[in-house]
């Protein structure tokens, strides 16, 4: 099996990708509010 290159394009979008993540559970906390994920086929809201 051949390991698969990430080009310069993938990489810049996981990279902002894991920003947004990130300013989403800061968005979160700021207002209090739950953060809805789906859990072993269940969606489930916590707190961040």
């Amino acid at each position: 099996m051949k390991a698969h290159k990430m080009t310069p394009n993938q990489i810049k979008i996981l990279e902002g990708m894991d920003k947004v993540y990130e300013k989403l559970i800061e968005f979160k906390r700021k207002n209090n509010s739950y953060l809805v994920i789906l859990k072993e086929g269940k969606i489930v809201k916590i707190k961040p």
